[in-house]
């Protein structure tokens, strides 16, 4: 059966979740979840976040998808342990610590891969199943074909977004808050850098394409193909930050679609909770045009007619659906929104009224236009439908009872519900009735008293033996029934662990640092050959989320897990910075794959890796080999989203060159030739003047993306004088560069 995952951010937009039809509810704690700004959950609202969704035979499961430095490793296996003895489904995690862990020391909580980790293809997908995961949650961008695919070959679990907000980078690929703002989205502290206004510009011609919104993505919804989603195993649903009511909206609506019972009527009210309006998403083909709503980041709402008249101190509207009093509504004037709670309502009679249909007047202190366009975003009854169903049972279980009662004996029921038997027994002793006997009907009324419980009486037996039992009793015994089924079924989930078995330690030997480059031309290869670089990637290069796996000589560069997957058998590699590695057992884990260096993530400063370094050491005996990028243009993100097509710059972007532009500066673009796009950051990453501070790390990448040939022979030149202490002058540029997270925590 198809799995409807519901987000929930709090309890109450659990109960929200729960009551409107989820099989299946995802939240975070306090920390390792990537949505640090929801309210979240502590371990006593998780206990009781667990009792209220198990006793419903929903299951739940906990987001720890972050990365995890190393200081935090002990407190992560602590926390696991906790979610452990709770008795939660399953962890979905992103940092190869978290799910090592998970695999090797519990029986029964399942380690589901995050859409973080960047799988989009069967061999990540096969990777993972051999490596334990239970489930994988797969990147938006995969195509509903191409999901159906590895569902059929790998024979795992899989799970997919459904509805809700989009990162337009591809998840767990998006450096962009952290290196500007510092504040990691992969620590769930996303600053929400493709909500801002952006200006393109044509760097060719030096001209502005434009000012707007240009990364910010619509919200996805695929409620009109649930026929083709039926077949995957889990359907989620995006919004652990959005209120219950939102919640309650999007579930109730999937429920019905899942059980055929949605209506066209439905549908378009998924428009009366936030959207940023709706796309269908890369999964069923959505053209790159219109991933995105340029127009505004936040909430659209929907169209309800135009300001059509000024009459005096009043603006005429003319209505296409209805508005009632209390509606919340924006009008959208010369690209700028006035939003405001109609309190007061008039007809042309100049008469309050609470509704209307197809005109109406509204006082507006600010100065609105003839044919501006008026959108409603919050619906004041909807939402108060939707309230009442915050908390209610969405399904009842049945009860089923056999009452034996007889004078001089004590009251015996058998009972069962929730797939268990629970027999009770009265203390006190019956009497026989000495004028009317206790009858079935009257045992059948007492015990339908079950409102605040989630059981239904279904089937009673009862046999009148001319006993007579006091109400009192009959409800007492409904009480401790129901707590009694209650605790079978919270009891009955095993919590087993594993025995842990000795690892066989990995270590290398010291090496004396050298540089390596990673570059984009062919010019820039060949100034770095030039220059006595001995490993250089370009062609070799295999990088995260670009999938098109070809036979390849030598060693390679990998970016992502598929690639780690196909190519481990053929070819010696080394993993890249997309991996997102931040502690000593992901270095470990990524050796026993076959790694011969491991590239630390850019999201690392100096006591961090020192940090890294040491726990390796310690756990090995031995170093690791380790790759550090320390110079270049930091990629923000990777999108399969661009923004040149978006604005009508297709088939001329590569005789061009592009970069956005915000009040801070400026962000190079660099197009693909599968039409992904990479944005770059607008000043380099330059640790030239640190080399010989750092120690334990064998080689030191410079990454060229955008620098001419002779500025790359400048730089090698740079950091070889650096490296063999030959040049004494700082190059460190404070305008143009930037030392990254060298010296500062990201948060």
């Amino acid at each position: 059966m198809t799995e409807l995952l519901a987000p929930a951010g709090n309890m109450e937009a659990l109960k929200a979740a729960i009551s409107n039809g989820c099989d299946a509810v995802y939240l975070g704690m306090q920390k390792f979840g990537a949505r640090a700004y929801s309210s979240n959950f502590d371990l006593e609202s998780l206990k009781e976040a667990v009792t209220y969704a198990h006793l419903r035979n929903v299951k739940l499961y906990v987001a720890m998808n972050t990365i995890v430095f190393e200081n935090e490793v002990e407190e992560m296996k602590e926390q696991i342990h906790e979610l452990n003895k709770i008795g939660v489904d399953g962890i979905i995690v992103q940092d190869l610590t978290a799910f090592d862990y998970i695999v090797k020391n519990f029986l029964d909580m399942e380690a589901h891969c995050s859409t973080q980790m960047g799988i989009d293809d069967l061999d990540g997908t096969l990777l993972f199943k051999e490596l334990g995961a239970k489930r994988v949650v797969l990147s938006r961008e995969v195509e509903i074909e191409k999901v159906k695919e590895i569902k059929r070959i790998a024979e795992i679990p899989l799970e997919i977004f459904v509805h809700g907000a989009l990162c337009v980078s591809y998840s767990g690929n998006c450096l962009m808050s952290g290196l500007i703002g510092y504040r990691c989205a992969n620590r769930g502290r996303c600053v929400g850098s493709c909500r801002k206004e952006y200006e393109l510009m044509d760097k060719t011609t030096d001209t502005s394409l434009g000012k707007n919104y240009i990364l910010s993505t619509k919200d996805l919804n695929t409620i009109d193909y649930i026929h083709d989603l039926k077949e995957i195993d889990s359907l989620k649903i995006e919004g652990r930050m959005k209120v219950p009511t939102y919640v309650a909206n999007v579930v109730s609506k999937y429920r019905m679609a899942l059980d055929h019972k949605i209506t066209e009527e439905d549908k378009e009210n998924l428009k009366k909770t936030f959207n940023r309006t709706f796309t269908k998403g890369y999964m069923f083909h959505e053209d790159k045009k219109n991933i995105t709503n340029i127009l505004r980041p936040n909430n659209f709402g929907y169209e309800i007619g135009t300001i059509s008249k000024i009459v005096k101190d009043r603006y005429e509207i003319t209505l296409t659906r209805t508005l009632n009093q209390n509606d919340t509504i924006r009008i959208s004037h010369n690209n700028e929104d006035v939003n405001l709670a109609v309190a007061k309502l008039y007809n042309k009679e100049d008469e309050l009224i609470n509704k209307a249909v197809d005109v109406c007047y509204i006082k507006i202190k600010e100065k609105v236009s003839k044919g501006d366009l008026v959108y409603k975003t919050k619906d004041y009854f909807y939402n108060k439908e939707l309230e009442l169903s915050l908390e209610k049972e969405f399904k009842r279980f049945n009860l089923n009872i056999r009452v034996y009662a007889c004078p001089d004996s004590k009251l015996f029921i058998d009972a069962e519900g929730l797939g268990f038997n629970y027999s009770y027994e009265s203390e006190e002793i019956l009497g026989e009735a000495i004028n009317n006997s206790t009858t079935k009907d009257q045992v059948i009324k007492q015990f339908s008293r079950l409102n605040d419980t989630i059981f239904e009486l279904n089937h009673v037996d009862f046999e009148e033996c001319n006993a007579f039992i006091p109400a009192k009793l009959l409800n007492a015994a409904r009480r401790d029934i129901v707590l009694g089924l209650y605790d079978l079924k919270l009891n009955s989930q095993k919590k087993r662990t594993k025995a842990l078995k000795a690892k066989e330690k990995i270590s290398f030997a010291p090496e004396k640092p050298y540089l390596t480059a990673s570059v984009t031309t062919k010019e820039q290869y060949e100034a770095c050959v030039s220059c006595g670089i001995k490993e250089i990637y370009f062609k070799n290069v295999v990088r995260r989320n670009q999938i098109d796996y070809k036979e390849k000589e030598g060693q390679l560069l990998i970016g992502g897990y598929g690639g780690i997957y196909h190519y481990r058998e053929t070819n010696p590699f080394v993993t890249d910075y997309s991996l997102n590695v931040v502690n000593a057992t992901s270095c470990y884990e990524l050796y026993k794959l076959g790694a011969k260096r491991v590239t630390l993530s850019y999201e690392l400063n100096k006591s961090q890796i020192e940090d890294l370094m040491n726990a390796y050491y310690e756990e090995n005996d031995g170093h690791p080999a380790l790759e550090m990028i320390v110079y270049g243009r930091v990629p923000l993100m990777f999108t399969k989203y661009c923004p040149m097509k978006k604005m009508n710059q297709c088939r001329i972007c590569k005789t061009k060159s592009y970069e956005l532009k915000d009040e801070h500066g400026t962000f190079p673009i660099i197009s693909h030739n599968d039409c992904t796009t990479t944005l770059l950051n607008g000043k380099t990453l330059n640790l030239l003047d640190e080399l010989q501070n750092i120690k334990g790390i064998e080689a030191l990448r410079l990454n060229f993306t955008v620098e001419s040939k002779e500025q790359v022979v400048k730089v090698i030149n740079m950091a070889s004088g650096k490296l063999n202490g030959s040049m004494n002058n700082a190059v460190f540029n404070q305008e143009t560069d930037t030392r990254g997270h060298f010296n500062k925590e990201i948060v």
